[in-house]
């Protein structure tokens, strides 16, 4: 049981950690940089739902973080879209902040 409850604190913060060192290594492309938030934002929501099973039914604090990850998301991909649209790529070489 202490194996279980090891592990299930364990993962999530290991997926934290590569989500996060993916986010801060060179990446080319924007869609790489979303999908590492959105891992970071998953590991968090694994570390969150093991404390709070422990603590007791704090499943409010899970749904309203659960919909912020999801306006996230869109928000995320509404600006990949839009700069596909406007500059035809993801690139970060090929888009400049003085061209917007």
């Amino acid at each position: 049981m202490v194996i279980l409850n090891l592990l299930s604190i364990l993962v999530p913060l290991v997926m934290v950690f590569c989500g996060l060192w993916v986010f801060t290594s060179k990446c080319k492309h924007l869609l790489n940089t979303l999908l590492s938030l959105e891992f970071i934002m998953l590991g968090i929501f694994f570390v969150l739902s093991s404390t709070l099973s422990f603590l007791g039914n704090e499943v409010y604090f899970i749904l309203f973080f659960l919909s912020m990850v999801a306006c996230e998301g869109a928000l995320g991909l509404s600006l990949l879209v839009s700069i596909v649209r406007t500059h035809g790529n993801d690139y970060y070489n090929s888009f400049s902040v003085l061209q917007c």
